[in-house]
C-alpha cells in the first residue's frame, strides 16, 4: 500500500471515529518520533493536538495525542512499551517540587541575612576600634 493510500485510509478511519489514543507527547517532534516507531512496526497512526491546545498559533508546540485504529491498539501498546527505555529527560533535569524550591529560597535568604549581619557587625567593631585607637 502506498503512503498516499495509507494516509487516506488513516484519515477515513479517523473521520469514522475508529481511532483510540495510545500515547501522549509533549510536542509535535516527540509525537512524530512515536508515530515513526509505530510506522516501523506497520501500525498506521495519526496525530492531533491535545484538547485545549487546538490553537494554530502554537505551531509545533503543545501536547499531541497519538491515535491508532481500535484493532491496532494491542500492537501499538506493545511497540510503545518496548520502546520505553525510561525517561527521555535525565533525572537531574526534572523540575523540583515546590517544597524543595521553597526550602532552597529559605536557605538562600538565611545565608544572605547572616552575611549582612556579619558584615554590619564587622563594620561596627572596626569603627569602634578606630575610635578607641584614635582617641
Amino acid at each position: 500500500m502506498s503512503t498516499r493510500n495509507l494516509k487516506h485510509e488513516v484519515e477515513a478511519q479517523l473521520a469514522e471515529g475508529n481511532f483510540v489514543k495510545v500515547a501522549g507527547a509533549e510536542n509535535q517532534a516527540e509525537a512524530e518520533f512515536l508515530q515513526g516507531l509505530l510506522r516501523e512496526e506497520g501500525v498506521p497512526s495519526s496525530l492531533r493536538r491535545a484538547r485545549g491546545f487546538d490553537v494554530p498559533d502554537f505551531l509545533a508546540a503543545g501536547p499531541r495525542d497519538v491515535l491508532v485504529a481500535q484493532s491496532d491498539v494491542p500492537v501499538a501498546r506493545d511497540v510503545l512499551l518496548q520502546a520505553d527505555g525510561g525517561p527521555l529527560v535525565p533525572d537531574s533535569a526534572v523540575v523540583a517540587s515546590p517544597l524543595r524550591v521553597l526550602a532552597g529560597v529559605v536557605i538562600a535568604v538565611a545565608i544572605v541575612a547572616l552575611l549582612v549581619w556579619l558584615g554590619t557587625e564587622f563594620l561596627i567593631s572596626a569603627q569602634a576600634l578606630h575610635w578607641v585607637l584614635r582617641g
